[in-house]
């Protein structure tokens, strides 16, 4: 089973579902035609707005790929961001989000957004394997299930 918050404007909620994506979404992906996002500037801004709920943050507490930010939970540079985007890529309609995150228990996440203009909503994430490099290694192991139960730290 997979822990995932559900994020708004207005907030997160807890819900239960199974390590897969949804089924909508396992049928969906395959065939996203995703524009390849190379910074945080580059996502929507409602996108941004759901990652900074999502973290739980006052900021948007994350960095552009190749950027430094807090690897490890000693803190040597006050200031930085404790996430690193790793690979990202929008379409029409969803945004596929691979990050890093430092600490104590250094770790990847993979999180997928419904998007409009209108409206953003955390549509499914967890915990990745370290060794997906691309966008479409996240794409697989979305689609192969290699995407673990995640706590709610994102």
């Amino acid at each position: 089973m997979l822990l995932i918050s559900l994020c708004t404007a207005a907030g997160c909620s807890q819900t239960v579902s199974t390590t897969t994506p949804p089924q909508s979404l396992r049928s969906h992906l395959p065939d996203e035609r995703l524009q390849i996002v190379t910074s945080i500037r580059g996502l929507p801004l409602g996108v941004r707005d759901a990652l900074q709920t999502l973290f739980a943050s006052q900021t948007l507490d994350i960095a552009d790929p190749g950027a430094e930010f807090q690897v490890t939970n000693v803190v040597s540079t006050p200031g930085l961001p404790t996430r690193r985007l790793i690979a990202a890529g929008c379409s029409i309609d969803h945004c596929l989000i691979h990050y890093e995150r430092g600490g104590i228990a250094h770790s990847y996440f993979v999180a997928v957004f419904h998007w409009t203009p209108q409206e953003t909503r955390f549509e499914w994430g967890g915990e990745a394997p370290n060794s997906l490099a691309t966008l479409d290694d996240v794409r697989a192991a979305v689609l192969a299930g290699s995407i673990k139960t995640a706590n709610t730290n994102w």
